[in-house]
């Protein structure tokens, strides 16, 4: 069993009930960073997960599952220790990842050729099945219901929507450009209404249909302000929906900031500057508070979603991308 390494002797004390914790995998390295939400402070980091990328976690929050590129892995850890459980082996290179609402499945994008998203069960931690997507999978998801996986291709351009029980796909959408990371809204009866998708080269998102299977807009976010360093190949990269389901926010590596928008009227309510080259995001459960991974300047900023304002910046390991949030028992 590899080793794991504690960055702080508050481990040592128990766990207040329903601890809320941010995962933060950094990419350019072999840590991922646990911040407390009620500190804004790193107080744990598991360590000799090479190059991770993708993190999900089991429904009950007693396990975080951490997709390893280097290493073409999948790995299970102790939320409340930061303990390496163990692996499973995965068919090629993985992107991110997602699980099954019941828990018993994790959802894992295998970006190299041909593409697939592969199925790992999680009580064995065995690969139960590969299920073919055209194109290398960057993202996969599972709809709010829990009915579907959802796969994004960059390379392939194209979305492809898979029953998560029989695993087989059910509709495709192919696009211009790659595919990059999704927000899903969810109808009153909870089934999924419209995703938004953020797509390679442009600064901003297409929304989808997901009953029509079909683009219905294309928003362009606001060329002011600017200040940051665009990235050329997404522009745009992190998008989420608020717990509430009022806003949704995007990322903007043009400005450095995340743009909010309102729902489900799509209206730009304003921005937030951000660190730079701001890459993924995740709230808080309560919808407080916002983090932001900025994947240029090492760092995660804290928004305050109610003022809109920055209030804290973490220092964190190298190149953040996926974050995520789960709440300890």
């Amino acid at each position: 069993m590899k080793s794991y390494c504690v960055l702080s002797c508050l481990l040592a004390l128990p766990l207040a009930a329903n601890t809320v914790r941010i995962y933060q995998t950094n990419s350019a390295g072999d840590a991922v960073d646990i911040i407390d939400a009620a500190t804004n402070t790193v107080v744990l980091q598991v360590k000799d997960i090479e190059v991770p990328h993708g993190v999900a976690f089991s429904p009950d929050g007693s396990r975080a599952y951490i997709s390893c590129e280097a290493e073409n892995t999948l790995w299970a850890t102790d939320t409340k220790t930061g303990k390496l459980l163990g692996k499973a082996s995965l068919s090629g290179h993985p992107n991110n990842i997602a699980i099954s609402k019941d828990g018993r499945r994790v959802f894992v994008g295998i970006v190299a050729a041909p593409g697939a998203v592969e199925v790992v069960d999680t009580a064995s931690l065995k690969s139960i099945k590969s299920v073919a997507v055209r194109g290398g999978v960057h993202n996969t998801y599972v709809t709010p219901d829990g009915k579907f996986v959802v796969a994004g291709s960059v390379v392939g351009r194209i979305l492809t929507v898979i029953d998560a029980q029989s695993l087989q796909p059910v509709w495709e959408l192919p696009f211009d450009s790659g595919v990059r990371p999704m927000a899903f809204e969810a109808g009153n009866d909870g089934s999924t209404s419209r995703i938004f998708v953020q797509l390679s080269g442009l600064h901003g998102f297409a929304v989808v249909n997901f009953k029509t299977h079909e683009v219905v807009a294309r928003i362009k976010m606001p060329d002011e302000p600017t200040g940051g360093t665009a990235q050329a190949g997404a522009p745009s990269h992190g998008i989420g929906i608020s717990p509430d389901g009022k806003t949704l926010w995007v990322n903007s590596s043009i400005a450095n900031a995340v743009f909010v928008y309102s729902l489900p009227d799509l209206k730009v309510l304003g921005y937030v500057r951000a660190g730079e080259v701001p890459d993924w995001l995740t709230f808080t459960p309560d919808g407080t508070k916002l983090y932001v991974a900025n994947s240029g300047s090492n760092s995660v900023s804290v928004i305050d979603t109610a003022t809109r304002k920055q209030v804290a910046v973490i220092p964190v390991g190298e190149v953040p991308k996926r974050n995520g949030t789960v709440v300890i028992p």
